[in-house]
């Protein structure tokens, strides 16, 4: 049984029928040599474009059809009814139901707030929804395993609940813009029902839209990873990110917050530096900083709070992405 899962595995999320192919294709029609640095290269761009779309296209797709029966104004009527540390973990659930980089779920955690949700509460979302979504599990577990996959989004749940509940205990409603506070949403507004052909149409127009977002940022994941897995000296990485640098995971957490990408575009990335033995932890707080702490969401989210709560909130967010990193380098070896 345990071997047909692994079957399973390889030909459905790592897609290994797909890396043969590449490779053939590569070798006999631009005969190239895929053991080679340029072919080895070019490989692994191609295969993991390609694998990332397909993936990408169908997740989405699914995610879409279930997020369909959770509009806006229906989860915020499910976190209204939730209190307390029950309110951040419904919270940071649903935001693992919305496949949105950090810039996108900011909007909605506008929205959440005017319409007089606890503040802790949409901290919990706006933390769990570009860090954690059904989607990253599944590509995490087609690049590494679903030990892994499933660590890691337990772990990010675990910082969005008391990341939002720590916040929300804080009292800081006062650092929110006055104009997000006196401009709340209307209740009870009338909830339509999709028909079946509207979920679908629905799901493929959120396929459309994100793989628009998100496709210049998977090309530049991916041929960073190719120029890593293939043109940088493991040597050179190794004397910066190895793992056994003790200041490893906090170079890789302050080096991916200037950056902006989607959680598919830094995934191919991660997926490099373990490849040259950079610890698992250093590469996944290389990801995680950028997908929840990029320069461009921190910007889009002072013109909404004020700089303490900015702070505050940076240095949670920060502090816990970087023991989360030292979490995952120290039990590596029990989730390989």
């Amino acid at each position: 049984m345990s071997d047909f899962f692994a079957w399973l595995n390889a030909q459905f999320l790592r897609m290994d029928w797909l890396s043969d192919l590449v490779a053939m294709v590569i070798e006999n029609g631009f005969g190239l040599d895929i053991e080679t640095r340029l072919g080895g290269s070019v490989h692994f761009f191609i295969y993991d474009v390609i694998k990332i779309f397909i993936l990408l296209s169908v997740l989405i797709f699914s995610i879409s059809y279930v997020q369909s029966y959770f509009p806006p104004e229906r989860t915020r009527k499910i976190l209204g009814n939730h209190k307390g540390i029950a309110a951040n973990t419904m919270a940071a659930l649903l935001g693992t139901l919305t496949p949105f980089c950090s810039c996108s779920s900011i909007p909605l955690f506008i929205g959440f707030t005017s319409a007089g949700l606890p503040l802790g509460v949409t901290f919990s979302f706006l933390i769990s929804s570009p860090l954690v979504d059904l989607a990253s599990v599944i590509l995490l577990a087609s690049i590494f395993n679903w030990w892994i996959a499933l660590a890691y989004v337990f772990l990010g749940l675990v910082l969005a609940i008391l990341g939002g509940t720590l916040i929300g205990k804080m009292n800081l409603t006062d650092q929110v813009e006055s104009f997000v506070l006196q401009s709340p949403i209307q209740n009870g507004l009338e909830e339509k029902e999709l028909s079946r052909v509207e979920r679908l149409s629905f799901s493929l127009t959120q396929v459309t839209d994100v793989v628009n977002r998100v496709w210049i940022y998977i090309f530049i994941g991916v041929g960073i990873g190719a120029a890593i897995h293939n043109w940088i000296p493991q040597n050179m990485i190794a004397a910066l990110l190895g793992e056994n640098n003790w200041w490893s995971v906090l170079v890789a957490t302050l080096a991916g917050i200037p950056m902006y990408a989607d959680i598919f575009g830094t995934l191919p990335i991660a997926e490099a530096l373990v490849q040259k033995n950079v610890g698992l932890g250093t590469a996944l707080a290389f990801m995680m900083a950028v997908t929840a702490l990029s320069l461009p969401s921190m910007i889009m989210l002072k013109r909404v709070v004020k700089m303490r709560l900015l702070t505050i909130f940076f240095c949670i967010v920060t502090g816990g992405i970087i023991l989360i990193g030292y979490i995952f380098n120290y039990f590596a070896v029990f989730l390989t």
